[in-house]
């Protein structure tokens, strides 16, 4: 099982000094933290790609390139790269680029996002927001698996004999996951193709994930692509932790009282009981993802939300220290003792193309 970080890349004002720091500040503490977080011993970090202030992670693979050559085991993926926004030719050549840089190490997260102006911003209708990721999908799809591509559709310029370059490495394309936070239609997307399905259940109640990861499940297998508990699932999660929990509670408190994204909503206990949020010591976070399983089924992805709501740096890496050495260690034991050995471990470049050479040549 993979465990990682994600960062949605916030600007935000620490309110307990009143200093907010600089888009260049943000930017090298994301780097930051990607490195650290290989040094804890973490598998995975993912930005996500916005174009709107108080965020600055405009160009992901601009700074997973970055990152690719600052580590060397670090799997690097996106929290959302925008299938609705960006241009699905440039996606296939901007990711492969990026994969042939980091020896592989990428996937990415396809997503809508969460910004409604970003449509008009890049021509685009946020009421076809549905139809742009189903059409726009399927012609990455292609792009990655077909040298030479003839394409039209509703949303783009047609494709006359185009090659996209540069080709996968190993002729491998990178593993793509469709996140979702309600959108059943991108469940029945991810199964379609076989690719995996990331919920994002930082915000609502278990209830709602396990509705949209039941449908993924069942449409996975009905596909053909294995039975429902052999589907590939990734879930969000968020935590702050110090070594005793009254400790964690107070100092994050002023954090989420006054986040962008929940702050001045529901109190820090009722958004704690009510979803993944964890606030305490290491044994609770332990305690509460190891229910996740218990929800959702056996799953190969668990990704930390932590660098936000104007968290400083220092405090942000000491997280990171927690996490690798007292959460991660016992979670990844714990799931991996309990999943059945039917179960798949997540999908790297390596299991890809090994899988490829061993699949009968009419399925390559």
């Amino acid at each position: 099982m993979q465990f990682g970080i994600f960062t949605v890349g916030d600007v935000t004002t620490d309110p307990t000094t009143g200093r907010t720091p600089s888009e260049h500040e943000r930017i090298t503490a994301m780097v930051t933290i990607a490195q650290k977080a290989e040094e804890v011993g973490l598998d995975v970090f993912a930005t996500g790609e916005h174009h709107n202030p108080p965020f600055v992670p405009s160009s992901p693979t601009t700074m997973l390139g970055y990152i690719a050559a600052r580590t060397e085991r670090l799997q690097l993926s996106t929290a959302t790269t925008l299938i609705t926004t960006n241009d699905p030719v440039k996606i296939a050549e901007d990711f492969a680029m990026l994969q042939h840089l980091a020896g592989g190490r990428v996937d990415l997260m396809l997503g809508r996002g969460n910004t409604g102006p970003v449509y008009p911003w890049f021509g685009k209708d946020i009421r076809d927001g549905i139809p742009l990721a189903i059409e726009n999908y399927h012609l990455l799809h292609r792009l990655w698996r077909e040298d030479v591509v003839d394409w039209e559709g509703k949303f783009r310029t047609p494709l006359q004999s185009f090659t996209s370059t540069p080709r996968p490495l190993d002729g491998v394309p990178p593993f793509v996951w469709h996140g979702s936070i309600r959108s059943p239609e991108i469940a029945e997307q991810a199964a379609y193709y076989g690719d995996g399905f990331f919920a994002n259940n930082i915000f609502w109640p278990k209830e709602h994930f396990q509705r949209l990861i039941s449908l993924y499940r069942r449409r996975y297998e009905h596909y053909g692509h294995g039975s429902a508990d052999q589907a590939i699932v990734g879930l969000g999660g968020q935590v702050f932790m110090r070594k005793n929990s009254q400790d964690a509670v107070r100092e994050f408190r002023p954090y989420f009282d006054n986040a962008p994204v929940y702050g001045h909503g529901p109190s820090l206990e009722e958004f704690t009981e009510q979803t993944p949020l964890t606030v305490g010591s290491p044994q609770e976070v332990i305690d509460k993802t190891l229910t996740f399983r218990e929800s959702f089924g056996d799953y190969q992805r668990q990704l930390f939300l932590m660098d936000h709501a104007g968290l400083p740096l220092k405090t942000v890496l000491e997280q990171l220290d927690l996490l690798g050495a007292e959460v991660v260690p016992v979670l990844r034991k714990e799931f991996d003792a309990m999943r059945p050995a039917h179960v798949p471990d997540a999908p790297t470049h390596a299991s890809l193309v090994a899988a490829r050479a061993a699949a009968p040549e009419a399925t390559r």
